[in-house]
């Protein structure tokens, strides 16, 4: 559940990322989070924790700087180091978090239920800008996609479903979308939780979510926008193992770059 603000206006935007965006200081999208989170005033925290990779917080720490934005990585490889006063003090002085790729499940079993997790929960409330790439991503929202079957129908044994950090509980999100087949698993994680939207989000796109909902995209791919308001028929509770499941009464949305989806009144638009 997302973290309450005393005035819900003063939220910080939550920017879930596709994976495989521009890694230059041209990147539109990471020039954009630099920006919102304050340009040459900007403090931006890198977590590095779903890699495994070494150089992974190191270089988005120089992307950042390069954009004229001050930059630090939080080295957070174990549990016991969510529970380090010094790191909740790293975090607490930044404008903008930057969640990297890498392992989901590597994410939600180190960060959850932590004081850091906590910490990003309330700072984002307090309106500190959060955003996430691949597996940072859909670590955002209170329900994540943990893993699954690529291709286009849903299917009961079709997704793995894990808590996430609850920045958000409007949307379910899954990244590297349409590049690796990702419809048929969003659908089915819909249909076990038809409250959310789902979000299935292109490599090198953004979804920008602000506090009031409006969902802005930036970047080459698009965001699909799956609306489950006007479910009127779901056979995910009485299907068999690996049979497709029926689903009536969904909308869909594919927003390129200037398309906008509210995520509270549930209406598209374009920019």
């Amino acid at each position: 559940m997302p973290a309450k603000s005393r005035q819900p206006q003063q939220r910080g935007f939550i920017i879930p990322i596709g994976g495989a965006e521009g890694k230059s200081r041209k990147s539109a999208i990471l020039n954009r989070f630099a920006k919102l989170c304050g340009g040459k005033d900007a403090r931006i925290m890198v977590i590095p924790t779903a890699s495994l990779l070494n150089e992974t917080g190191p270089q988005y720490e120089k992307l950042f700087r390069s954009m004229g934005a001050k930059s630090m990585c939080v080295p957070i490889e174990k549990r016991e180091d969510c529970f380090d006063g010094e790191t909740i003090r790293v975090l607490e002085a930044a404008t903008g978090i930057y969640i990297t790729g890498g392992n989901q499940l590597r994410l939600s079993t180190i960060l959850g239920g932590t004081p850091v997790a906590r910490r990003i929960r309330n700072l984002n409330a307090q309106g500190i800008h959060v955003a996430g790439t691949s597996a940072g991503a859909a670590i955002l929202s209170e329900h994540m996609i943990a893993g699954g079957r690529s291709g286009p129908s849903p299917r009961e044994s079709g997704v793995e479903l894990a808590p996430g950090l609850g920045l958000t509980n409007r949307v379910i999100l899954d990244q590297h979308f349409n590049q690796r087949q990702r419809m048929g698993r969003l659908l089915a994680a819909l249909s076990f939780n038809p409250f959310a939207c789902g979000l299935g989000i292109d490599e090198n796109t953004a979804a920008f979510i602000g506090p009031d909902g409006e969902l802005d995209v930036v970047g080459n791919g698009t965001v699909t926008v799956i609306d489950p308001a006007g479910l009127q028929h779901s056979s995910m509770s009485y299907v068999r193992k690996a049979q497709p499941v029926t689903l009536i009464g969904l909308t869909l949305h594919v927003l390129a770059e200037g398309g906008r989806f509210n995520v509270e009144t549930r209406q598209a638009s374009i920019g």
